[in-house]
């Protein structure tokens, strides 16, 4: 009927597409053979720009081109042709980034661009970034660059924490944001204690862990903000340690360990029962967050895994309803817990180190922590587990056998 548009049907606009994307094809195939031809007899000269440019502007992710471009650039350069070519190529680069802000190679060539120039205005390039986290707070890209060209500009350290804070108030979701910020806080608030070493003062880890709750009871169900909460109450580090030795007259046998079990001073220890009770009053009104809850049991295994043993593993368990998908990585944390007491329990037991018994332990699905078990006899397992017999056997006899070997070659 006249004065109607015409839709396409299914197969009108598949085949539409089918041509379109044909002589897209057909296009890039001339353009890299002109290319290749001129490469091959180092005509580096402003047509190659232009061609490289046809193809760069609508795929930015084409390695080879930004290499001959630097090619050309060189040229141009070598023969005292240097006027306005580092701000050509900077303005080029900017077009294929607004193509594709997430391009490894737009982002290179502008860092290879600036590299070179000899008047490179480092402080643009910290407001070009600011241009594009505006359009895309989380491009982890721009946020790389910005910590490359921020040093180059000689911005203060407190300017890019407060950069920091000012994007994760408009986005708690920015991991990139939050990451910029563990890497800033320890170098302006420095931790001067004693072992085991925090992330920065104390007066600051208590300020950074509020904000993170703001943001964690604003939106529970994000991760980024508790994965910075995890960090921050994380940061404590021990050196490798020995954790088992036995001998006799003729051999000995040593196992490391790292990390091992953390000590945390008093008033680490307060805020990490701070941090449990503020996800406790959480789950009162958000009982299904699985961040809030494995963030909880992670609490209660840092504050004291003999007390919060039993609870712990009911978290990983309602965790296994509530995140089905990550169902697996639920049982592998809890068969790691249950292993860390056993061996506590087989630390301080009459039993060590002829036997370790394992068999109550029916919720064990999976053998962690197996550098324990090269000073042990005998270990007693699950039945759900009797298919790893034969290998914890291997592995006692092989970890014995080794450290035979290393002493007889000192000796």
């Amino acid at each position: 009927m006249h004065g109607r548009l015409k839709v396409r049907t299914t197969e009108e606009e598949r085949e539409r597409k089918k041509k379109e994307q044909a002589l897209k094809v057909k296009a890039y195939n001339s353009t890299m053979s002109k290319i290749q031809d001129k490469r091959r007899r180092k005509e580096l000269d402003d047509e190659m720009l232009q061609l490289t440019s046809q193809i760069l502007l609508r795929n930015p992710d084409v390695t080879t081109l930004w290499n001959i471009r630097r090619e050309c650039v060189e040229k141009k350069t070598n023969l005292d042709q240097k006027n306005g070519v580092y701000d050509a190529e900077l303005n080029f680069s900017e077009q294929c980034l607004l193509v594709n802000p997430k391009s490894y190679n737009g982002w290179h060539h502008r860092c290879w661009i600036l590299e070179h120039s000899p008047n490179a205005n480092w402080e643009r390039e910290v407001q070009l970034c600011s241009k594009y986290l505006k359009m895309d707070e989380r491009n982890f890209h721009t946020w790389d660059y910005r910590r490359y060209v921020a040093v180059r500009a000689q911005v203060s350290r407190q300017n890019e924490l407060d950069f920091c804070t000012e994007k994760i108030k408009a986005n708690f979701s920015n991991y990139s944001s939050w990451h910029h910020r563990s890497l800033l806080l320890p170098i302006l608030y420095p931790y001067k204690g004693d072992t085991p070493k925090q992330a920065m003062s104390e007066s600051k880890l208590r300020e950074e862990l509020e904000m993170v709750l703001t943001a964690a009871f604003t939106d529970p169900k994000d991760s980024s903000a508790w994965f910075y909460q995890r960090w921050l109450l994380g940061y404590s580090r021990q050196e490798l340690d020995v954790c088992a030795f036995r001998h006799d007259n003729n051999h000995a046998v040593i196992a490391f360990t790292n990390p091992i079990i953390l000590v945390f001073t008093g008033s680490i220890l307060n805020e990490l029962q701070s941090q449990l009770e503020s996800c406790q009053s959480l789950l009162e009104y958000e009982p299904d967050s699985k961040w809030t809850l494995l963030t909880s049991a992670l609490l209660m295994r840092a504050i004291d895994p003999q007390r919060y043993h039993d609870k712990s593993l009911q978290i990983l368990a309602t965790l296994q309803k509530v995140d089905a998908l990550r169902k697996n990585y639920y049982l592998d944390m809890s068969s790691k817990w249950i292993l860390e007491k056993g061996l506590s329990d087989w630390a301080d037991s009459q039993d060590v180190p002829k036997t370790l018994d394992l068999r109550h332990e029916e919720r064990l699905n999976a053998l962690f922590y197996q550098q324990y078990f090269c000073i042990v006899d005998n270990v007693l397992l699950p039945e759900n587990l009797n298919h790893c017999i034969n290998e914890v056997k291997n592995l006692i006899h092989t970890s014995y056998s080794l450290v035979v070997f290393i002493l007889v070659r000192i000796q």
